[in-house]
């Protein structure tokens, strides 16, 4: 399996070689579609040499990862694959299959043949096929609506205006940030800014970890006082933030998020010069909240403005996180509740 623009958001421009080696040893080639919103309308996946792909219609086509169930999204596959595709009591006949694949138009030269089937069929599974793997044939009817009136909407025109806006907002933010944080992974295109990436850039934290003991989480957490939800925190890397910014972000807005991460670097450079002490500074007590920051008691080295308001915009228009700091591990190993009893409460306010 591979996905195309790579993970790590970079266009791989050895992806057909990599294919035709697969195919000279006799494997087969799965291309993942989740990274569509840097391929619409400008490259077709059918063209990258793999045997299948599934063109996932979360994210990129506005609908929740999963659709709500399982991945939603046509599964495209060369013809020689199309009679193992799963079948549908409720769905075509095996005929139509047969007759659907017959019908599939010849490609321009140098383009394999691919086609695609509905998810139909008998209740007894034809031929190689697999037979039912879902409860639906056709995915998730209460979302896949949303995806119809996206496309409809933007039209092609307005699909490849979109996947061109992604990948220049997430090549503008490398370029900006790349003199203060390292771009980890990128095209390595000379002469551009931040080497070149696709849909998105990781912001490798690791380096900063060593010198200041800032971690890629206490940036994420410090990210919250400047009003923004955290990027994706270590993944695909561990110790590093992936920047995807899609086509929907304004430059005001990027240029806030920038401005932002280039104000945390410099608070950084506080705590690797020795200013703030590596266990007491802004960026390990983050997120502020409105309560600690009204206690008359403040221990920490750093004021209550510059916890609240590292940034003048911020005095303007300020979100206040609800509750401070969580130990994300803790939670995420401890799924269920570990509250008081409510009567507990009952008798708080009784003593209150």
């Amino acid at each position: 399996m591979v996905t195309y623009p790579s993970t790590y958001g970079v266009f791989d421009p050895h992806i057909k070689a990599l294919c035709a080696l697969v195919h000279q040893h006799g494997g087969r080639v799965y291309v993942d579609g989740a990274n569509m919103n840097a391929l619409v309308g400008v490259a077709a996946p059918g063209e990258f040499g793999g045997d299948v792909s599934h063109l996932n219609l979360h994210k990129t086509f506005c609908i929740p990862h999963g659709g709500g169930g399982p991945g939603v999204g046509p599964v495209c596959v060369v013809e020689d694959l199309v009679p193992f595709l799963p079948t549908h009591r409720t769905g075509a006949s095996a005929s139509s299959v047969d007759a659907y694949v017959g019908s599939a138009v010849e490609p321009t030269p140098g383009r394999p043949k691919v086609a695609s089937a509905l998810s139909g069929g008998s209740e007894v599974p034809a031929g190689p096929s697999v037979g039912a793997v879902s409860a639906s044939p056709l995915g998730n009817a209460a979302v896949l609506p949303i995806s119809w009136m996206y496309v409809r909407m933007m039209g092609a025109a307005g699909l490849t205006a979109a996947t061109e806006t992604a990948i220049l907002s997430a090549n503008y933010i490398a370029a900006r940030l790349a003199d203060h944080y390292d771009i980890h992974f990128s095209g390595e295109v000379d002469g551009l800014k931040g080497g070149g990436v696709a849909h998105e850039c990781i912001l490798d934290l690791r380096p900063l970890k060593d010198s200041s003991g800032v971690s890629a989480e206490d940036v994420a957490k410090r990210l919250i006082d400047y009003g923004f939800h955290a990027p994706t925190l270590s993944f695909p890397v561990a110790g590093t933030l992936m920047v995807e910014p899609t086509e929907s972000e304004s430059l005001h807005e990027l240029d806030r998020f920038c401005d932002a991460l280039i104000a945390i670097r410099a608070e950084i450079a506080r705590v690797e010069q020795g200013h703030w002490p590596q266990d007491d500074n802004p960026l390990k007590h983050a997120p502020h909240t409105a309560e600690a920051l009204l206690k008359a008691d403040w221990p920490h080295p750093y004021s209550r403005e510059e916890a609240a308001y590292p940034v003048s915009s911020l005095r303007r228009q300020k979100y206040w996180a609800p509750v401070g700091r969580v130990d994300n591990v803790h939670g995420d190993r401890n799924l269920f509740c570990s509250c008081v009893p409510l009567s507990a409460y009952a008798e708080a306010d009784k003593q209150a």
